[in-house]
């Protein structure tokens, strides 16, 4: 209790329980005004506790859907901390500016290919907003990467980043529980309450970030913070706190059925246990594992169970199980339907797209993006991709390997792989560190990502990839680094 009334009196603790505030008001004021409000309070706490504001984007980007939901006035928060941070780098760099232009070879890709995605992407009849709009998805969660790669952290910037995942997923797991606890009827904005979802996705949970494959993503990396801390605490302190949230953070994890997550986390965990051989981890996941299953998963469904028998839902529920969620994988009727309108559809369209505009593609904002959810593409009536395929929208592609092969061709699938196997470069040459490992096996369940998700256009999971890969970059002193302290 002292310890938590000490933090609470920290200089730190009240800026950030202030910035909490102003978001938890603008979410009551008009649309308007808190627009106002907030851009200039956040645009102001960017720029004189640049390091913090960068912290607060955890919290920022995993609920924004439902911030925005309630009130759109608080859309712009993200990005203004970004591009602030980024001014105070600039500014904080002196006579030193030139060095801010020092680049590794990924990242030269990286540029490169958003080059040649929006010049074929305008030579096919792309509206330029529409490619803008892609640019910015690929590149405002990279600027993060550019600003931390270049900054003198403090020694305890980690643990902190850790903490405020930690509490971010903590409360995002109890509203979770609540969501399925209550059939979605509790806590949650009239459009998403009263939301039509099918029997598949009916029984998973959503969370604040509004999505379940966005939840088990935020809780994979909360599991990577609880796990960071109980090595830092290894005595008493926090012992229980940290242990119980394990159990949670796991339990809420498997609710989510997210079948891409479950084998991405996989992809991780194996390769970072194997280069570490820290089997103490393994066993140690195992055993919350277990904890998880008893005392959240099977607790929860019977609980749902409940509160239909007692009448407050009329319709018996489908409450979901592991190996249903993994059987609907390969079931006949999932694969039809994959195949008529789903993920293998669109790699079908992909490559059919792809033999008429083989070396530069159809051009960024044309297919399975970001932008095409918001703008529609020039090129999807004449290869009969139509919007009420998907009950009257759009979709991602579900892969982003099929996306970057159509939209930019084989110049772009040059240009994407020397972006992967370049950051990979980086790892491999600090293997022998324990970040060094953790950042390849990041790598491996990211690329592995991209054969079911439109991984580097998911924010949430890039402004964490890119943070670490930021701390990295940091920690190896690769670039020139300047201090940024809040003031």
């Amino acid at each position: 209790m002292t310890t938590l009334t000490n933090k609470l009196k920290e200089k730190d603790t009240v800026y950030f329980i202030a910035a909490l505030a102003v978001v938890i008001v603008a979410l009551f004021l008009p649309t308007s005004i808190a627009l106002v409000a907030t851009s200039l309070f956040f645009a102001l706490y960017a720029f004189f506790r640049p390091q913090q504001s960068l912290l607060f984007l955890v919290i920022y980007v995993s609920i924004r859907p439902l911030l925005v939901e309630v009130n759109s006035g608080l859309k712009l928060v993200g990005d203004l901390i970004t591009v602030i941070a980024f001014a105070k780098l600039v500014l904080s760099s002196g006579r030193n500016w030139k060095t801010l232009f020092h680049f590794k070879w990924f990242e030269w890709a990286y540029f490169a290919l958003m080059v040649a995605g929006s010049i074929s992407g305008l030579l096919q009849g792309v509206l330029p907003a529409a490619v803008i709009f892609q640019i910015r998805t690929f590149i405002i969660m990279y600027l993060l990467y550019y600003i931390i790669s270049r900054l003198v952290l403090p020694d305890d910037w980690l643990k902190r980043l850790a903490w405020v995942t930690v509490w971010t997923g903590m409360i995002t797991c109890i509203h979770g529980l609540i969501e399925k606890l209550s059939m979605r009827q509790l806590l949650l904005p009239d459009v998403w309450k009263y939301k039509t979802l099918s029997a598949t996705n009916a029984v998973r949970i959503y969370g604040l970030p509004g999505n379940p494959n966005s939840l088990a993503l935020l809780l994979l990396f909360g599991i990577m913070a609880l796990l960071f801390l109980q090595n830092i605490y290894k005595g008493e302190k926090y012992k229980w706190f940290l242990n119980i949230n394990l159990v949670l953070f796991i339990g809420v994890f498997i609710l989510t059925y997210s079948r891409g997550t479950w084998i991405s986390a996989f992809v991780l965990g194996a390769i970072f246990i194997l280069t570490t051989r820290n089997w103490q981890l393994l066993k140690r996941l195992v055993i919350a594992g277990i904890a998880s299953i008893i005392l959240i998963y099977y607790p929860v469904n019977l609980g749902v169970k409940l509160v239909a028998k007692l009448g407050l839902e009329p319709v018996e529920p489908d409450i979901g199980s592991i190996a249903g969620r993994f059987g609907e994988t390969f079931d006949q009727e999932n694969l039809a339907l994959m195949t008529e309108s789903g993920r293998f559809f669109y790699i079908t369209k992909g490559f059919e797209i792809f033999k008429e505009y083989p070396i530069a593609g159809s051009g960024f904002g044309s297919f399975g993006g970001s932008a095409t959810l918001s703008y529609g593409s020039p090129i999807y009536d004449h290869y009969g991709i139509r919007s009420d395929i998907y009950g009257g929208k759009f979709f991602y592609s579900d892969n982003q390997y099929i996306q970057i092969i159509t939209e930019t061709g084989v110049i772009g699938v040059i240009l994407f792989a020397a972006f992967l196997l370049g950051m990979l470069y980086l790892f491999w040459k600090e293997r022998k560190t324990t970040m060094g490992k953790f950042m390849i096996a990041l790598w491996f369940a990211t690329c592995f990502s991209g054969f079911y998700y439109n991984i580097w256009e998911l924010k949430l999971y890039t402004m964490f990839y890119f943070i670490l890969f930021g701390v990295f970059a940091s920690m190896t002193n690769q670039y020139t680094k300047f201090k940024m302290k809040d003031l």
